[in-house]
């Protein structure tokens, strides 16, 4: 089996948590925005074997019914309802439901900042306390002076592309706000005159 076969196109970060065995054996997962499933692979070809429990929401219905396709070939076990078409801010998993919620390159898609607080507000909930959330998403950090003004947070970035945008001020302030506890520093990857990513890791108090 090649590596892709084995994780797919996994986010690098998320696999550094898998290296880092922060992601474990046993744990159920929930991917919050799980588009087609890329961060999913590795955990549904572990299901039968390792115990993974997954999960996933995105608002896109045809991202759902590929991520089931997805599930079905690599854990046919797993009832195609463990993925669900819902957007965060709605999702209907219980509170404190999963180990582990993943936000990969979702939370910059909010038209504004009541939608940012509640999408993060819905994938926090889900989170039970002592979990692990790992979000990624754009940012200014690094390109402010190549970025134009929207409104609010919105801005349109160099590729041309418009995001809702964070900075470390704001992580930090909702890190505190939420009760999380930071695991790793926050971590940005400026891509030369495209988009500026950062990770964000915490713990739930």
């Amino acid at each position: 089996m090649t590596l892709r076969e084995q994780f797919g196109d996994i986010d690098v970060y998320v696999f550094d948590q898998l290296l880092r065995g922060r992601i474990c054996p046993g744990m159920r997962v929930l991917d919050a925005g799980c588009g087609g499933g890329r961060n999913l692979v590795y955990l549904l070809r572990g299901v039968p074997t390792e115990g993974y429990e997954v999960f996933g929401t995105d608002a896109d219905e045809h991202a759902i019914d590929s991520v089931r396709r997805l599930a079905a070939t690599l854990a046919p076990n797993l009832p195609p309802w463990n993925f669900r078409h819902e957007s965060l801010e709605d999702m209907s998993f219980a509170e404190g439901f999963a180990d582990v919620v993943i936000s990969s390159a979702v939370l910059h898609f909010a038209a504004d900042q009541n939608q940012f607080d509640a999408m993060l507000d819905g994938a926090w909930r889900a989170l039970a306390p002592g979990g692990l959330f790992f979000c990624r998403l754009a940012s200014s950090i690094g390109i402010e002076r190549q970025l134009l003004h929207v409104t609010g947070r919105r801005y349109r970035l160099p590729d041309g592309s418009e995001r809702y945008l964070v900075d470390e001020e704001l992580l930090m302030r909702l890190t505190k706000h939420l009760g999380g506890q930071l695991i790793d520093p926050i971590k940005t990857t400026v891509v030369q005159n495209q988009r500026s990513m950062t990770t964000w890791v915490m713990r739930k108090n």
